[in-house]
């Protein structure tokens, strides 16, 4: 295979910190090769510096080469690198809305990257071959959306978009960094499909950065692993994945798996927390959180061809003949209860019955009524005391909308909900004291939920204000510890923590004003699967520690799965589908929840040749 990428001894760094150290592969022309390891590891670093796009202070020594072009991209001036950006080597980012322009029309931005490189005559030609695009990406009513502004496209529209930009000008080398993390399961197999099918029609390369390992499974050939900004281990993704030799990638292998449990029955985690950029130890990067660790550690291992290339471990693992994430689900299936839907001996705590909410979109007429959205169609079910019921669906499922309602920030058109037997819905403000003392929300972006002017301490202690909290230090530092948290957290402010312990803060505040009702929205979807796991077992353990009810809402149904033990389907507003938790995720009875669940990327399902077209039009796992 003729080499189209060569990357020689790439170092990526500032003035005092190395961020990437010495790293080298190619890639043939059609090849598919998958980078993944956890954030923090220099692995979007990597992809930025064979762009020339580092941030200013942030430097790069070292070769990349490209078929094609004559120069060497490290240090070459701005001029030629843009000559080779957006032509033949291309990126889709993770967040099309940040890169995308919004005062730009979608098809003008389409035309503009083949005007900028004279792929198209004129800018008639590029505003016809731009339709054209998006119409190859699948996009309905092309000639309509491109006339449409980034915010009036949803988010895999958006990411299709971005996808018909990168390939406008068929590049030799296509770089995707996480392009599917924020999206849903379905939606996310037809962007696979259209990348995959995108770069084989144009024989380009891939390089599919990631912290998702069975979308690396799904999708490519080969597989780098990273940590600490330096490549562990590299090879065939069936080989990497089936018998791991490092422990770094063993631990991801286990921490990917939902339904491998320890003898607690908790999830399998690596142990801590990525180092801050450029604070990786001397030796082996990996050894602070290695179980295998030993004195001889502490001196960098060896560079070896094998296998694909890594520095290999000093103590590789022996891996079992079939790794838990080549295993058959440890779950298995219990009968639904007469009609359909699951029935609890314990008393119900939130009782929702045929609520339905309209929304009312600005007029866009005098002459007609302001048109309206029917948000959630007359849903009705119970949660009982010390619950863990999930919510899985779409974006536009409803999901947010009933969240918004259970918790008393938005009321219902008609229906009604109780809590304890007290009336939610409608209830002005000053009546629901009782329900923000007992019902607390983790948001999913934690970033944008805490104030980034306040020490974590006055953050966890606000709930507390106007409270008769005899001890407000005291219970900070006991809520900072239930989480996991050093003890000088309180001291710092949210900016200075990872997106895992931001997550941690935002659990601990929910605790503060000891509630017995924790609504997760999306607490995971944008976490590493280290530190998805991580959250997920501090969740059960505060669920069993605090006696709480846990309403756990997310479109992944393998992760409502693991921390549920009952399952609501919402599709289009309606309730579809209602039972435990292993029934609905491997014997799912409705069509849409079937779909949801034949979308899902394993890793068991790749390796035995499930492909992203397979998951994009829901072909069940066992072909």
């Amino acid at each position: 295979m003729k080499a189209v990428l060569e990357v020689d001894g790439l170092d990526v760094g500032t003035a005092d910190l190395r961020l990437v150290s010495d790293v080298s592969f190619t890639i043939g022309a059609g090849e598919r090769v998958g980078l993944i390891g956890e954030s923090g590891s220099g692995k979007s670093l990597t992809a930025l510096a064979m762009l020339g796009l580092l941030p200013e202070g942030v430097h790069a020594r070292g070769s990349v080469r490209l078929a094609g072009v004559g120069h060497d991209l490290v240090g070459a001036p701005e001029q030629r690198m843009a000559a080779v950006r957006g032509a033949a080597m291309t990126m889709v980012f993770q967040e099309p809305m940040s890169a995308l322009n919004p005062t730009m029309r979608v098809g003008d931005q389409v035309a503009e990257v083949m005007l900028l490189h004279g792929t198209q005559a004129d800018r008639r030609a590029a505003r016809a071959a731009a339709v054209e695009l998006l119409d190859s990406v699948h996009l309905p009513d092309p000639e309509r959306l491109a006339h449409a502004y980034p915010h009036q496209l949803s988010g895999g529209q958006r990411q299709r978009v971005m996808i018909a930009i990168a390939l406008a000008n068929g590049p030799s080398v296509l770089l995707a960094d996480e392009p599917t993390t924020a999206l849903d399961v379905t939606v996310q197999a037809q962007v696979l499909d259209l990348i995959l099918s995108g770069v084989a029609q144009r024989d380009a390369a891939l390089l599919f950065i990631t912290h998702d390992l069975a979308v690396v499974a799904t999708v490519c050939e080969r597989v780098m692993v990273m940590y600490g900004g330096r490549i562990v281990e590299s090879g065939p993704v069936k080989e990497v994945f089936a018998q791991p030799r490092h422990p770094y990638t063993h631990g991801l292998l286990a921490a990917s798996d939902l339904t491998d449990l320890d003898g607690d029955g908790r999830l399998r985690t690596i142990p801590g927390s990525v180092p801050a950029a450029g604070r990786f130890p001397d030796g082996c990067v990996f050894r602070t959180r290695c179980p295998n660790a030993a004195d001889d550690c502490t001196v960098l291992p060896a560079w070896t061809e094998s296998d694909g290339g890594g520095y290999a471990c000093h103590h590789p693992v022996a891996t079992p003949e079939k790794p838990p994430s080549l295993q058959q689900s440890h779950f298995r299936a219990t009968p639904l209860q007469e009609g359909g839907f699951a029935a609890s001996s314990r008393p119900a705590l939130i009782e929702v019955r045929d609520l339905q909410r309209v929304h009312r979109r600005p007029r866009t007429s005098l002459r007609q009524p302001p048109p309206t959205v029917q948000a959630l169609r007359g849903v009705s079910f119970d949660i009982a005391e010390g619950q863990r019921f999930g919510l899985v669906g779409e974006s536009g499922s409803g999901k947010s909308t009933l969240i918004r309602l259970l918790a008393g920030l938005d009321s219902p058109t008609a229906g009604t909900i109780s809590f304890d037997g007290r009336d939610v819905g409608g209830q002005p403000e000053r009546r629901l004291g009782f329900l923000r003392e007992r019902l607390q929300v983790v948001f999913q972006d934690p970033m944008g939920s805490l104030d980034p002017r306040m020490r974590v301490r006055d953050i966890v202690a606000e709930p507390l204000a106007g409270r008769r909290e005899p001890d407000v230090r005291g219970r900070v530092a006991e809520l900072l510890t239930a989480v996991g948290l050093p003890a000088d957290a309180g001291d710092r402010y949210p900016h200075q923590f990872s997106g895992g312990q931001r997550q941690r803060i935002s659990i601990a505040r929910a605790l503060a004003s000891r509630p017995s009702v924790l609504v997760a929205d999306e607490p995971v979807s944008a976490l590493d699967v280290s530190v998805r796991a991580q959250i997920l077992n501090l969740l059960a353990e505060l669920v069993e520690r605090f006696r709480l009810t846990l309403v756990f809402v997310s479109h992944d149904l393998s992760v409502v799965r693991q921390a549920c033990d009952t399952i609501a389907v919402l599709h289009h507003g309606e309730l579809v589908e209602l039972g435990p938790s292993a029934q609905v995720a491997d014997a799912p009875g409705h069509p849409y929840t079937r779909r949801l669940v034949a979308a899902v990327p394993t890793i068991r399902g790749a390796l035995a040749g499930r492909t992203a077209a397979d998951l994009a039009r829901g072909a069940p796992e066992e072909l």
